[in-house]
């Protein structure tokens, strides 16, 4: 039978060598509530040893898109899991809550033992940026579905919030202040448009450096998405953050006001961050807006903040000692969505 499966395409032979391999890239994600081994029909995680008193579970499911092309096509596989991490428990800390754990699914055309642990070591080290153990997964081998070279991530996470600390923007007021945490480059959204730019429009070369680069314009594309989960941590531990928005696919304009509670408009003082290289070369090339960037891109900010003013010193303190680059990107007030001052946008 295993044989009759072999020759519709399923090697499932090679399925278990990948298991095999991925084991010890699970194995240093794990937390102590863990219960039980990779391989059940469950992942087993114990809340009640979490120190929660009220906990209110918070989960996030999340993709990398077609950033995933630029994998194949540069044959690079190890970070692309990073991204996959990323844009779960970023959208999770969103609201206060701790990353607990982490679930992946791979799906692809064929089964190579050596990609898939390169996938899954991307994964595990998204996990313990984060503090999220990896308690299980799905490796689906679709032939027919997919080529032999293309494959498709998702990821899947629970965190826990103290239900009285679970942040929802609505004590987001007048005054507070907006604080921006830099980006890594263009994280995981808007890579269609992006792939439309370097191939169709510009014919761009994966190998070169551009002007202002410090490495390719391929590693540029492929570095993986910031995780902003430990930072934010530690910052709630002393201090209450009112709101924060994940900069993801709708860029500024479409998330910042995500946070908000009505009757609110968040004031964005252009030019006190600097922005990356990469987005001026896509604006370029693309023969975009700069509006239309802020539309489409984080423009160099992965997260905002809004914060009470008169924490502000502590709070950038506290940030910076964990490795982020904070920035007083701007302030809110009365009104509704998002406007932009500090001078034109071009």
């Amino acid at each position: 039978m295993a044989n009759a499966y072999k020759q519709a395409g399923v090697d499932i032979e090679a399925g278990y060598e990948a298991v095999t391999r991925m084991k010890k890239h699970v194995a240093r994600t794990m937390r102590p509530e863990v219960m039980g081994g990779l391989g059940g029909f469950g992942g087993l995680f114990d809340l009640s040893a979490v120190n929660v008193k009220n906990p209110v579970l918070v989960s996030g499911t999340d993709g990398v898109g077609t950033k995933l092309m630029l994998a194949f096509q540069l044959d690079k596989h190890d970070t692309i899991g990073v991204d996959a991490v990323a844009m779960c428990v970023n959208d999770v800390v969103v609201q206060g809550a701790e990353p607990l754990y982490f679930l992946d699914y791979i799906a692809c055309g064929k089964a190579v033992p050596e990609r898939i642990e390169s996938i899954v070591k991307g994964i595990a080290d998204g996990c313990e940026q984060a503090g999220c153990a990896l308690v299980g997964g799905e490796t689906a081998e679709m032939p027919g579905m997919y080529d032999d070279t293309e494959y498709d991530l998702a990821g899947f996470t629970v965190g826990v919030v103290e239900k009285e600390r679970l942040i929802n923007g609505s004590k987001i007021e007048p005054g507070n202040v907006l604080i921006g945490l830099s980006s890594s480059g263009i994280h995981s959204n808007g890579y269609s448009l992006v792939r439309k730019i370097v191939f169709e429009k510009g014919k761009l070369d994966l190998d070169k450096k551009y002007d202002g680069f410090d490495r390719t314009l391929g590693e540029e594309l492929l570095t993986p998405t910031k995780i902003y989960v430990k930072p934010i941590l530690e910052v709630l531990k002393k201090y209450d953050i009112n709101g924060m928005a994940h900069i993801t696919g709708g860029g500024f304009i479409e998330n910042i006001p995500r946070m908000l509670p009505e009757g609110m408009q968040a004031e964005v003082d252009y030019g006190t961050w600097p922005i990356p290289p990469i987005f001026d070369l896509l604006q370029e090339v693309g023969e975009l807006d700069r509006k239309e960037m802020f539309n489409i891109f984080n423009m160099g900010i992965g997260m905002v903040l809004a914060i009470n003013e008169e924490i502000l010193p502590e709070v950038v303190q506290i940030l910076e000692a964990n490795g982020e680059k904070a920035y007083l990107i701007g302030r809110v007030k009365e009104g509704e969505g998002i406007t932009f001052g500090g001078g034109e946008i071009r």
